[in-house]
């Protein structure tokens, strides 16, 4: 089976991460670095889509809070990285090999690359409505 490409909810994805406090700032401006590596529609569930990306934090960059309006599960691919959703007691922190999911509608509140040295890298998975982004500005 030839790969579904997505091009106009890619473009919407992708300009997610491109907007200025969508998605992360680091401690001084800039973003971590967000690749999507493929997007797809699954046929067994419809009105959904399926998303894989890296998301590359620079030495000490950080999150700012945002949410997850479907399911996420993160794996560190390189680094550590310190999370920490709402109503979590703290933050927890995950090396290079341990991983976490996010149920549909989580708040990420803490996200940041442990290290004030080295690089951090996680590869996410995240099935969320078609028409929906996969990170969502946190309001409180």
């Amino acid at each position: 089976m030839k790969p579904r490409l997505l091009p106009v909810s890619t473009l919407i994805v992708a300009s997610l991460f491109t907007l200025p406090g969508a998605w992360a700032h680091g401690p001084e401006p800039g973003q971590e670095a967000v690749k999507i590596l493929q997007e797809q529609l699954p046929s067994n569930a419809a009105g959904k889509k399926a998303i894989m990306l890296t998301v590359s934090y620079a030495p000490g960059q950080k999150s700012v809070a945002h949410q997850h309006p479907g399911a996420v599960m993160a794996y560190v691919l390189e680094g550590t990285v310190v999370s920490q959703l709402k109503g979590e007691p703290k933050p927890v922190t995950y090396k290079a090999g341990e991983f976490w999911y996010e149920a549909p509608g989580s708040v990420h509140l803490v996200s940041y690359n442990a290290s004030e040295t080295k690089p951090a890298k996680l590869l996410v998975w995240s099935l969320v409505d078609e028409q929906r982004p996969v990170t969502e500005p946190y309001q409180p």
